[in-house]
C-alpha cells in the first residue's frame, strides 16, 4: 500500500489485523507510525525506535466521541480505556469558546478535544443573568426557568451576536439543548441554525419533546429537527436519539431516513444503555412532569450516593439542595429483550454514529465537577457507566448481537463520526482512518477479550481488552497499563 516506504520510524505496530473501514482493507500487516502520522500501511520501513507486538489484536483508528461531558483529565483516561483518541463537548459546548481551549491547553488532556458553541450558556446569562462558568454551571442551571421562557427580540440579537463570536473563536457548531428550554420559540431554533450554516457549521441538538409525550409541544422534536434542515440547509445533528425518543425511536428514525433520502443533512447518533443522566433541577424531571414519560420518582437514582428516590417530596427535597446533581433516569431497562431491541435498533440505524454522552466524575470530594486526578480513581467516585464503557459495549452488541462486521461496526466508532464533522473541520479528513498521511490515533485492542466493565453503581471501572492506545503518536496506554504521564491530546477547532 506503500509507494514511498520510509526507511525509518518511531514505532511500528507489527502483525495485527489491521481493520480501515474506509478503504476496505481487513488483514494482519504492519502499521508504521513517525512525528504523529501514520507512515506506512503493510511493508514497515526497516528499522524502528519502538515496536508493539499486535499479533492476536485488531488495529484500528482509535474512536471518536463527539458528545461527552467528561472533559477532565480523569474522564480522558476512562475513555482512553475505552478506544477513545478524540473526544469533543458538541452537545451542550463551552462558552466562551476561547477561554475553554486555553484553559484545557493550560492542564493538558490525555485524548484529542474540541468545543461548540454552548447555546444554552449565553441563553442562561443573557435570560436569566446566570453567568456563563463551564459545564459545571451550565448543569446546575438548567432548571432556572428565566432561560426556558421565548427570548425578546433584543434579547435574540444579544444572543447571536454571543455565538458568533464563539463560532469566530473555533467553535464546532452550535450546540442546542432546547430538550431543557421548551418554551423556545421555534424560530429561534430555526434563526441559530440558519447562523451556523451560514458559518459552515453543524448543530448538535438534544431534541424538544416528542408530540406523543407531550401533545402540546410547540413543534414535535424529531419533526423540528428534520424540518429545520430542509428550512436553512445546516447540518443538524440529532443527539442520543434513543434516551430522547424511547419507545418511538422507529418513527423519528423514519423521519430521519426521508430527511436525507430528500437532501436533508441530518446526523444521528445513539449509546448502548437504558438509563441517561442529567442534572436532578432539569425541567423534565419536576414531580408534574415525570409522568409524561412513565417516569416515577423510583425511576431517579442520585450517582454518587445511589440513593433511589423513593417519593415525590423526597425529590423535590434533593431539587433544592443541590440542583446541579447528578442522576441516573431509568428510561428503558437494559434487560428487557423488547427495550434491548430499541437500543439494537438505533445503534444498528444507517448511518448511526455511536456517541457517549460521558458524563463528569461525582465524588465526595468536588469541586466546580474537577475530580481527582489519582489512577486509579479513588473510591467513592463514579459517573454514569457510559462514560467508560459506550464504545466497547456498542461493539459488543453490534458485533455480537446485530451481527455487524467488525468493519462495519468500528466505522460507526471512527470513520463515520469523523465524516460528521469534516466539512466544518478538514482537519478531521486525517482521523477516523488507517492510511499513510493519517494522525497516528490508534487503538490496538484484543477481540476475544473486549467488554465494558462499568456499572450503574460503580461507572469508573475501565473497560477491558484495549492492549495499546496512541494519540498523535504518543502511546497513552502501553501494554494495557495507563501513562500517567501522556498528555498529547491536541485541540480539535474549526477556522
Amino acid at each position: 500500500m506503500t509507494e514511498h516506504l520510509p526507511t525509518s520510524a518511531d514505532l511500528i505496530i507489527r502483525g495485527g489485523r489491521v481493520i480501515d473501514p474506509e478503504s476496505g482493507l481487513d488483514e494482519v500487516t504492519d502499521v508504521a507510525v513517525a512525528g504523529g502520522r501514520v507512515v506506512a500501511v503493510g511493508d514497515a520501513p526497516t528499522e524502528a525506535a519502538a515496536v508493539i507486538d499486535a499479533a492476536g489484536c485488531i488495529v484500528t483508528a482509535g474512536f471518536i466521541d463527539l458528545h461527552s461531558h467528561a472533559q477532565t483529565v480523569p474522564g480522558h483516561r476512562l475513555q482512553a480505556f475505552d478506544g477513545v483518541t478524540t473526544t469533543l463537548e458538541l452537545e451542550s459546548g463551552e462558552s466562551p469558546i476561547a477561554s475553554a481551549y486555553a484553559r484545557v491547553a493550560a492542564e493538558g488532556r490525555p485524548l484529542n478535544y474540541g468545543f461548540s458553541a454552548s447555546w444554552a450558556a449565553i441563553r442562561m446569562e443573557v435570560l436569566a443573568g446566570h453567568p456563563r462558568n463551564g459545564l459545571h454551571g451550565t448543569f446546575a442551571g438548567l432548571g432556572l426557568p428565566a432561560w426556558q421562557r421565548s427570548a425578546s427580540a433584543a434579547e435574540r440579537v444579544r444572543l447571536r451576536a454571543l455565538l458568533e463570536e464563539d463560532l469566530a473563536a473555533g467553535g464546532l457548531g452550535v450546540g442546542i439543548l432546547m430538550g431543557y428550554a421548551q418554551e423556545t420559540d421555534p424560530e429561534e431554533y430555526t434563526e441559530v441554525a440558519r447562523l451556523a450554516a451560514t458559518a459552515g457549521r453543524p448543530t448538535w441538538t438534544h431534541a424538544r419533546d416528542l408530540v406523543e409525550v407531550r401533545p402540546d409541544v410547540l413543534r414535535d422534536g424529531a419533526e423540528e429537527i428534520v424540518r429545520t434542515a430542509a428550512e436553512t440547509g445546516a447540518h443538524m445533528h440529532y443527539c442520543h436519539v434513543t434516551s430522547t425518543s424511547t419507545h418511538h425511536v422507529d418513527r423519528v428514525l423514519g423521519l430521519i431516513a426521508d430527511a436525507t433520502a430528500e437532501g436533508g443533512t441530518v446526523t444521528v447518533e445513539a449509546y448502548p444503555y437504558g438509563a441517561g443522566s442529567t442534572a436532578i433541577n432539569a425541567r423534565f424531571l419536576a414531580p408534574d412532569q415525570l409522568g409524561l414519560r412513565g417516569l416515577r420518582p423510583q425511576s431517579l437514582v442520585m450517582v454518587g450516593s445511589g440513593e433511589r428516590i423513593d417519593s415525590v417530596e423526597r425529590l423535590v427535597e434533593l431539587r433544592a439542595a443541590d440542583p446541579g446533581a447528578a442522576v441516573l433516569v431509568e428510561f428503558l431497562d437494559d434487560g428487557n429483550d423488547a427495550h434491548r431491541a430499541i437500543l439494537r435498533r438505533a445503534l444498528s440505524f444507517p448511518g448511526t454514529v455511536v456517541a457517549s454522552d460521558a458524563m463528569p466524575l461525582v465524588g465526595p470530594d468536588e469541586v466546580a465537577g474537577h475530580a481527582p486526578e489519582e489512577w486509579p480513581i479513588p473510591p467513592g467516585w463514579t459517573t454514569h457507566p457510559r462514560t467508560a464503557g459506550t464504545f466497547t459495549r456498542s461493539l459488543r452488541l453490534l458485533v455480537d448481537e446485530v451481527r455487524e462486521s467488525w468493519a462495519d461496526a468500528l466505522a460507526r466508532c471512527s470513520l463515520l463520526p469523523a465524516r460528521t464533522l469534516e466539512s466544518a473541520v478538514p482537519a478531521m479528513a486525517d482521523k477516523g482512518r488507517v492510511r499513510p498521511g493519517a494522525d497516528a490515533d490508534i487503538v490496538v485492542f484484543d477481540p476475544t477479550a473486549l467488554r465494558d466493565r462499568a456499572t450503574y453503581l460503580d461507572g469508573t471501572r475501565p473497560s477491558e481488552g484495549v492492549r495499546h492506545l496512541l494519540v498523535n503518536g504518543r502511546a497513552v496506554i502501553r501494554d494495557g497499563v495507563l501513562d500517567l504521564d501522556a498528555r498529547p491530546g491536541r485541540p480539535v477547532r474549526a477556522g
